[in-house]
């Protein structure tokens, strides 16, 4: 009971850091671009985060919970000790990386946190999912950095093409906002996993019940702490004009879309980083500012090696104190 009781208090906890850290993915650029207010983005992130989290959140969940650590083919005492680690070392590393407003990977660290609460019990791992996640890693910056490229001018010279100069500033908001939404949805729709994922692969609860308190736990990370990591995404690696935060949103929400449908958990940090990137290239790579790219890589590569030791040290205790 006590062991049920703490997975689920670790669960609400990284499900809190998580929205601290990751509403800036959604809502940064178009609070960069100055169209939108903190409050505006905080109801509109809480609002269809837990929207995608409710309608699409299950892909993802399948294979956090299972496909990394079959933790409904191991005794159920180590899956739930492995779902407690994972979530409480995922959790620290993205609380830390908040503190110091640097915008990381909330999948990377649950997956690095099931593989080394899994190392620590000498559990089976499916490296071969984890290789294939790995690959998907790679590509999710790349991939926003090239659609972000790619759309910016034929969205530009479409939209003063077609559009009246008196409607171009409301069109501009109205698109910020709708680009936005798409986003915060699917953030929802995939981070939702890096909440509940192993706790509910471990048997714990149910999977409506995990995505909605995944939901619930993510929203008040958002209102509570989520404006730290917002004023790195939205003004400190380049600035944007409003029109390429449209871009920027839509070529992450596409990006993190794709892999959602395909259940596979990537970072909507890497997709959002990735498409600004792309878009400061496009204005030329001095328009970068190549400190805080710098610093923000080198959080991304300490990302999952960091959750994974903090999950192993978590199981050691836990044996140690004979809890498991």
């Amino acid at each position: 009971m006590i062991l049920i009781l703490l997975t689920l208090l670790a669960g609400g906890f990284i499900g809190w850091s998580i929205g601290a850290n990751d509403a800036a993915n959604c809502v940064g650029v178009g609070i960069g671009s100055r169209k939108m207010t903190l409050k505006q983005a905080t109801v509109l992130i809480c609002v269809f985060s837990f929207l995608g989290a409710i309608m699409l959140g299950h892909r993802v969940i399948k294979t956090v919970g299972k496909g990394i650590v079959p933790l409904d083919k191991i005794d159920p005492n180590f899956a739930m000790a492995i779902a407690l680690a994972a979530c409480f070392g995922a959790g620290l590393w993205v609380l830390s990386a908040t503190y110091f407003k640097l915008p990381v990977s909330t999948s990377h660290s649950t997956v690095g946190a099931v593989a080394g609460a899994g190392l620590a019990l000498g559990t089976v791992i499916v490296w071969r999912k984890l290789f294939d996640i790995f690959i998907c890693w790679l590509l999710t910056p790349i991939g926003a950095a090239l659609l972000a490229f790619l759309l910016y001018h034929p969205i530009r010279r479409l939209f003063y093409v077609l559009v009246p100069r008196r409607l171009s500033e409301p069109l501009l908001t109205v698109l910020i906002f709708g680009g936005s939404i798409y986003l915060a949805f699917t953030w929802g729709a995939n981070d939702v996993a890096n909440v509940t994922g192993v706790i509910v692969g471990s048997g714990t609860i149910n999977l409506t019940t995990a995505m909605i308190i995944g939901a619930i736990a993510i929203i008040i990370g958002i209102t509570t702490w989520g404006k730290r990591v917002i004023e790195t995404v939205g003004f400190n690696i380049t600035n944007l004009v409003p029109l390429a935060a449209v871009v920027v949103n839509l070529a992450s929400a596409l990006n993190i879309h794709i892999y959602t449908m395909m259940g596979i958990p990537v970072s909507t940090s890497h997709s959002v980083v990735g498409a600004i990137f792309g878009v400061g290239l496009v204005r030329g790579v001095k328009a970068i500012q190549k400190q805080v790219v710098r610093d923000i890589i080198l959080a991304w590569t300490l990302t999952p090696f960091a959750a994974g030791f903090l999950s192993f040290l978590i199981i050691k205790c836990l044996m140690f104190m004979k809890i498991v």
